[in-house]
Formats: C-alpha cells, sequence, structure tokens
C-alpha cells in the first residue's frame, strides 16, 4: 500500500510560509503525513514566535536544511539568497529524503513545493517523486510564473528579465493590467539582482510549473475568475486562514502581541483603523513621520503595526510629541495576531501593503482597504481591491514619492463615508467564505487534491472550476 507522506518546503519568507504551513496542517487533518521543511534561519525564527507549539499535528513534523549563506553573507539580499539556494540546498534536500525514506516505513511519495523554489523540481524528477507547486501569492501571480516563455516571445521582457518596453501587459483582457517592471525577478534593485531572481525564480519556476502534477493556489474562484479559467491548471484551494480551522496560526517569524485585541475591546463598534504593512517592507524616517501625523491628524482610534526592521538597520523616531497627543487613542505594536484584529467588530479598515496574505485576510472578513503597495504583486492586488473588487481606495504618492498625512487624513474619510465600497467588502466576504464550504469550490478542491496523494494516480485532481484539470 503507497504511504501518504508529503514533504512541504516553503520559500524563507513569512509570506510564503504562513499559507503554506495553513495548507499543511489542513492535510494533516485530512489524513496525510506532513514533513515540514523550512531553511534553517527560517525555522528557528517560526519556532521561537510559536508559542502554543503543541497545538502541532501529530501528523506533522518540522524540520530545517541550511540555505548555503555564510555567517558574513547578508540574508537580505534576495539574489544572493536565491542563488544561494539554489547552488545548496538540492543536495540537502536529496540528502533529507533518503535519510526519511531509510527510517520512516512511509516514505515519501510527493513534493509541494512553494512556486518560488523551482529548483526542487529538478529534485522530483531525478528522485521519482511526484511534484505539485504551491502558490502563496494570487493565481494571477502564479500565471505570470507559467506565461515566461511568451513574455519572451512577445519580447515583453528581454533574456535576462528585463522589461523590453514600459507599458502595462494583460494575460487576457479580463484580467488585471500589470507593470512588467514589478515583476518578482524585476523589482529588487540592481540587474545583477535582478538576473539572479530571473534566473533562479523565473526561470526556474517556469520549468517547475511545467513538470508539476498539480498547481495549488490560495485564492478563489469567486475572486480571479478568469485567471482559472485561463490557466485551469491551478487549483484553488483558499483562503487558508488558520480561523476557519478555529487553530492558532503558525508561521510567524516575530511574536504576536495579543495586548491589542483587549485594546480593541474597549473601541467603539468599526472605529478603528488597523494599519499594518507586512514583514518587508521598508520606511525611510520622512514617510514614517508624515505616516504617524496622519494617524494623529485623522483623530481616530488606530492600531498600528511597527514591525523589528521597518526602517532597515535603525529605529524610527517619532514627530516630536506625538505619542503624548494620541495617548490612549493608538495602540501601537511590534506585531499583532492579523487574523484575529480584522475579525473585530471594532476594525473599521484596513491600511495595508496589500501582500497577498494581507489581503485575503482583508477580504474574508469583510474589511474596506487603504491600499499602500510596496513592491512586487502588491501593486497587483491593490488593482484587485480598488478596480476589480472595488473594496478599497489607493494612497497616491505626491511629487517627491511620499504619501502625505493630508493624503492619509482625505482617503481615510473618503472610506468612511463610502457605504458602497463597504457594502462591496461585505458581498465579498460572503462569496469568498462560502467557496471554503464543504462542498463548494475551494473545499471540493483541497478534498480532491488530498485523494489524489493518497491514490498515487498519475493524473493529477480535477478542478471544480473547470471542465479541464490539472
Amino acid at each position: 500500500m503507497k504511504s501518504n507522506h508529503v514533504l512541504v518546503v516553503p520559500y524563507p519568507a513569512q509570506g510564503h510560509v504562513i499559507p503554506l504551513m495553513d495548507a499543511a496542517q489542513r492535510f494533516t487533518r485530512k489524513g496525510l503525513k506532513v514533513t515540514f521543511v523550512n531553511t534553517e534561519d527560517s525555522h528557528k525564527r517560526v519556532i521561537n514566535a510559536w508559542s502554543q507549539k503543541d497545538d502541532l499535528s501529530d501528523m506533522m513534523q518540522m524540520v530545517a536544511i541550511p540555505d548555503g549563506i555564510e555567517p558574513w553573507e547578508d540574508r537580505n539580499d534576495l539574489g544572493q539568497l536565491t542563488e544561494s539556494m539554489f547552488r545548496a540546498m538540492p543536495d540537502k534536500l536529496e540528502e533529507l529524503i533518503n535519510n526519511i525514506n531509510k527510517t520512516d516505513d512511509e516514505k515519501i511519495t510527493c513534493i509541494i513545493a512553494d512556486y518560488c523554489m523551482g529548483w526542487i523540481s529538478k529534485v522530483a524528477q531525478k528522485m521519482g517523486i511526484r511534484l505539485a507547486v504551491f502558490c502563496s501569492g494570487s493565481a494571477a501571480v502564479m500565471a505570470v510564473f507559467m506565461s515566461v516563455q511568451k513574455l519572451l516571445d512577445d519580447q515583453v521582457i528581454d533574456s535576462n528579465g528585463v522589461p523590453v518596453k514600459d507599458q502595462m501587459v494583460q494575460l487576457s483582457t479580463n484580467m488585471p493590467p500589470m507593470d512588467p517592471k514589478q515583476f518578482l525577478w524585476a523589482c529588487i534593485g540592481d540587474p545583477v539582482t535582478n538576473k539572479k531572481m530571473f534566473d533562479g525564480l523565473g526561470l526556474e519556476g517556469t520549468v517547475a510549473a511545467g513538470v508539476a502534477d498539480c498547481i495549488i493556489c490560495n485564492s478563489t474562484v469567486e475572486l480571479e475568475p478568469e485567471t482559472f479559467t485561463l490557466f485551469p491548471k491551478i487549483l484553488p484551494i483558499g483562503p487558508l486562514l488558520a480561523n476557519n480551522e478555529k487553530t492558532k496560526q503558525a508561521g510567524h517569524f516575530w511574536n504576536e502581541d495579543s495586548s491589542c485585541v483587549t485594546w480593541l475591546d474597549q473601541q467603539q463598534f468599526c472605529s478603528v483603523i488597523y494599519v499594518a504593512f507586512g514583514s518587508l517592507t521598508i520606511f525611510n524616517q520622512l514617510q514614517f513621520e508624515e505616516l504617524a501625523l496622519g494617524l494623529d491628524l485623522i483623530n481616530r482610534p488606530f492600531l498600528w503595526v511597527v514591525r523589528p526592521g521597518m526602517s532597515g538597520s535603525t529605529d524610527h523616531t517619532y514627530p516630536n510629541g506625538f505619542m503624548d497627543r494620541i495617548g490612549t487613542r493608538g495602540k501601537i505594536v511590534s506585531w499583532a495576531p492579523q487574523q484575529e484584529v480584522l475579525n473585530h467588530p471594532s476594525v473599521a479598515c484596513f491600511m495595508s501593503h496589500c501582500g497577498w496574505n494581507s489581503t485575503m485576510e482583508g477580504v474574508s472578513n469583510g474589511v474596506p482597504f487603504l491600499c499602500w503597495p510596496y513592491f512586487y504583486d502588491q501593486f497587483l492586488d491593490a488593482t484587485y481591491i480598488c478596480d476589480f473588487w472595488k473594496t478599497g481606495l489607493g494612497l497616491n504618492k505626491d511629487d517627491t514619492g511620499i504619501v502625505t498625512r493630508e493624503e492619509i487624513k482625505s482617503k481615510v474619510e473618503q472610506l468612511i463615508r463610502n457605504d458602497k465600497i463597504k457594502q462591496n467588502a461585505l458581498n465579498l466576504h460572503e462569496r469568498v467564505m462560502a467557496s471554503v464550504k464543504e462542498g463548494n469550490s475551494s473545499s471540493k478542491n483541497l478534498s480532491n487534491f488530498v485523494d489524489w496523494v493518497k491514490k498515487g494516480k498519475d493524473n493529477a485532481p480535477d478542478n471544480n472550476n473547470s471542465q479541464s484539470s490539472c
């Protein structure tokens, strides 16, 4: 009898680890045994921040392998990290699988790899193990990875992944327009880094998507219908939210400050502006001050997450008198239990960088957005929010590249008064959350995927949103 043991490997960033760990815990509840493989650095951070380790299923074990970064090298250099992982991790992953298969009665029969870890496809092929790719971003982002050759053929990008023309592109007339300068491999920084990212993510991701037996995605057909029609190989199994299953979310790199929930309990219904910019956004001192002064100017209660490292190498300085002026009207924490916060009745709106996890959490709780994207797919996500779903407003920068305090005040007031956006957010919430109910699209896709893993069939699971299979 075939075993039901899967190896799950996320990209070493919090926005990738969290949704894949949520998915992994769902796999265990459906009878799969999971070995979850982080890099050593991510593994240490996740374990240190996880206060309820006993919540981990008996069917799931967490292990770590090195990413190849030397102690004197900068792990925040994404180009270097990507190149190092591509060089060092395949042998380590193969060694791990061999050791598991020697000592464990249930051998690894499927690898579920993050879409940014495309090099894993070569390990899977070499070892004769089936491969599934997991996309922690939108299906539209996965579609970009699946369209790299077309982008090259159409001369949208050159052989280094560099955009050829300064123009927006659409993979389909009903999909959102995208700026090639904001593709993952093109938006990090210098040309050398971008080339490393294109080789390690764009090209390898394309190969992985092509050879994968299945692609699963933290999205729903309700959010991106055209993308799932155009790319039926992608199975939506989202939203992957721990509170759907009444369990604690795992995978954070920082400790959550639950005191903010107690503070929210003391606020009036639908009164609080929740401000959080994810795990990678960095503000300079001037922008940080303008944000603080904008929150002061709106004269409403706010909960603001100021993450360690949000300013890069130094701590930010708050404007003179800011802390005294806001008093108990504002609450500032280093990290928040975001799903719990967004589900709280006192939260009126979400000022966000629009990372896909935050987008899914806001949508799933019916919260309107103030969109402040930082890089990569966040601009695409903001386009979905503002132009497609119409559940939020964008914050605009001035001629110097700053979102001013006046802009913040103006957009908050516009959003608070806009009943149409609020209703759109509630309607979308109902449709999205219905998809994970028993018998509906995302729920069926997840069950079909697990059944496919268990049965060990060569063909991929059916996609409940189209006539095609993956």
